[in-house]
């Protein structure tokens, strides 16, 4: 940056702006493709962290380029997914408005560590909640 009053460049993209670190180190997923009656239930989409950048040397295949049949570096993305655990499933109903929820099943196998999660104190929490950890 120059030491003039008024000429110097911005210091990133304004689409990034606040610059400031997150509260949460998940995100979330805001948008889902449209749901097809025809298959059967699947994961829609799972959570991963970027780990890291790398490059590759890989085999051009495309007829009329430039490089065609030829070797091109790329810069390619890694992607580290921990392992997840299936602790329930929500049900939806198509209505005028949009989606609405039907209702929620919970799995009656999770940790200790999960249930606390749901809690903002989780010493203060009702001991009918807690019945199952003993």
């Amino acid at each position: 940056m120059s030491h003039c009053k008024f000429e110097h460049p911005r210091h990133g993209h304004l689409g990034f702006l606040p610059r400031k670190r997150s509260r949460q180190i998940r995100g979330r997923a805001r948008a889902f493709p449209k749901d097809d009656a025809t298959q059967k239930p699947h994961l829609t989409s799972f959570m991963v962290f970027k780990a890291g950048m790398t490059h590759i040397v890989r085999d051009v295949d495309r007829p009329g380029s430039k490089v065609n049949k030829k070797e091109v570096v790329e810069p390619v993305t890694i992607l580290e997914a921990p392992p997840m655990v299936v602790v329930g499933i929500v049900g939806y109903r198509q209505t005028p408005v949009g989606l609405k929820t039907i209702g929620t099943v919970w799995a009656h196998h999770t940790s200790v560590e999960f249930r606390r999660r749901y809690y903002k104190n989780w010493k203060q929490s009702a001991q009918l909640a807690r019945s199952e950890e003993r």
